[in-house]
């Protein structure tokens, strides 16, 4: 059962990196979110913020190795997929990437709560 932990750091590990492809630039962007990110400023904050998700990334997967680490791990990924899911909320039509992005999001914080429980039962006396 313990096992469910470091599973699903690692998966939402790999959820994180998914959007580092966008630091190639615009197209790779509007690709990844359906947005025309054209624009110098959007194309900067976007490229910026695939850079800390590979960086939120890259802890998540070695939190997934480091016991000591899989509760920091645990809230570092839950924060990150919930405070999306709660920014899209208001938000009215959103592209079918954006979509695909809220169900991924949505998908990762049940796996993430069900790991913070399992991660939080008190581990059986030999």
């Amino acid at each position: 059962m313990k096992l469910l932990v470091p599973i699903a750091l690692v998966l939402v590990a790999l959820l994180h990196a998914l959007p580092l492809a966008g630091v190639l630039g615009a197209s790779k962007l509007s690709t990844l979110y359906g947005v025309d990110a054209r624009d110098p400023a959007l194309e900067l904050l976007l490229r910026h913020r695939a850079v800390l998700f590979g960086l939120l990334a890259a802890f998540l997967a070695y939190a997934a190795w480091q016991p000591a680490l899989r509760g920091p791990g645990l809230v570092a990924g839950g924060v990150s997929v919930a405070s999306f899911l709660l920014f899209a909320m208001p938000v009215g039509l959103l592209t079918p990437a954006l979509v695909t992005v809220v169900r991924l999001d949505a998908a990762a914080l049940i796996l993430l709560l069900a790991a913070g429980i399992v991660h939080l039962l008190p581990t059986p006396s030999p």
